[in-house]
């Protein structure tokens, strides 16, 4: 009886670990759509979290916060790794929270993009701020590492290799786009070389804006995604022919992910220029990219960080939150 009770016991205790650990179908490129395993289009609609170290810290990274995410309609997030965090956190300890926070992913039916999350020239290694500071040695490590731990989970669908590639009009100093190519390309032979089978994602220059460069001169890699962040500043009202000219154009050959988007009014905490915008803005990058089929991901499911989704622990909508919450529970 008791030989009996054990191995019940164990098929039950197994049973659970493969229902809490569902696969999610494996994502891919087909043309410029992203496809499930049945080869149906699949267009995302999801939210950024704030750094999960952060998370971590203000005690709020937890079931209930991807519950949240689940309930306001998003169907994918994206988990933006700052360098400094991850170096002073350290790599074990960061794995462990990337572990749980893929596993509530996963739970509640959400695919991930794992984004290193710096902000500047990758080349000269100037950068926006220290928190964003990093080499390209760490880069293609913490990439290597992530295709090592990360390569059959199925749950995280995306690498964004580099945030927001920028020289501020050359104050991080020049790269070419020919130079920048080439370190995107070597960091996806370096993800697939080690068993990642993620899906790779290039932004483009002028704070992951610009995607005019690969008219000519793509990126050499297949199953790959190209990313934008038009935020309302970067072009005047109206805006559809410009984001047409400047990143759209794109979605003609390429699958193409808004890995941010968002807005805010002037009086909201932390607003600066490139995010203050308001509701019109809203229904035309919404708008827009559903009826070209592109993903798009708001910035930031965040009390604290700039433009925030919610206020407090309650998670009580904020302006674009309301807004945005409406509109991904529309799909």
């Amino acid at each position: 009886m008791n030989f009996k009770f054990c191995l019940f016991a164990i098929l039950m205790l197994v049973c659970f670990d493969l229902s809490a650990q569902k696969a999610m179908d494996r994502l891919k490129v087909d043309h410029n759509e992203f496809v499930n395993a049945k080869a149906e289009v699949l267009v995302f609609r999801g939210v950024n979290t704030s750094d999960p170290d952060k998370l971590v810290n203000d005690d709020l990274w937890s079931e209930d916060y991807f519950k949240e995410i689940k309930n306001w309609g998003a169907t994918i997030v994206r988990f933006p790794i700052h360098p400094e965090a991850w170096r002073e956190r350290g790599e074990k300890e960061y794995l462990k929270i990337l572990d749980q926070g893929i596993e509530w992913a996963n739970k509640y039916d959400l695919y991930v993009i794992l984004d290193w999350h710096s902000i500047g020239n990758l080349k000269t290694e100037r950068y926006l701020a220290d928190m964003y500071f990093t080499t390209l040695q760490e880069t293609l490590a913490f990439w290597k590492l992530m295709a090592q731990h990360y390569g059959d989970n199925t749950t995280v669908a995306f690498y964004e290799l580099f945030n927001e590639p920028t020289t501020y009009n050359n104050k991080f100093g020049k790269i070419s786009w020919k130079e920048w190519k080439e370190i995107m390309e070597q960091l996806i032979t370096a993800i697939r070389s080690n068993g990642g089978k993620g899906i790779p994602l290039v932004a483009g220059f002028n704070w992951a804006y610009d995607l005019n460069p690969i008219k000519k001169n793509p990126i050499n890699a297949a199953n790959i995604g190209y990313v934008a962040h038009p935020y309302p500043q970067k072009r005047k009202n109206p805006w559809e022919k410009k984001w047409t000219n400047d990143w759209g154009f794109a979605k003609e050959k390429y699958p193409v992910i808004l890995t941010e988007i968002g807005f805010c009014d002037a009086s909201s905490p932390g607003a600066h220029e490139p995010v203050i915008g308001d509701e019109e803005y809203g229904d035309a990058i919404t708008n827009y990219s559903d009826k070209n089929n592109i993903s798009y991901l708001v910035w930031v499911f965040d009390k604290d960080w700039s433009p925030r989704m919610y206020k407090d622990r309650n998670f009580t909508p904020s302006r674009q939150g309301r807004y945005f919450k409406k509109k991904m529970l529309s799909y």
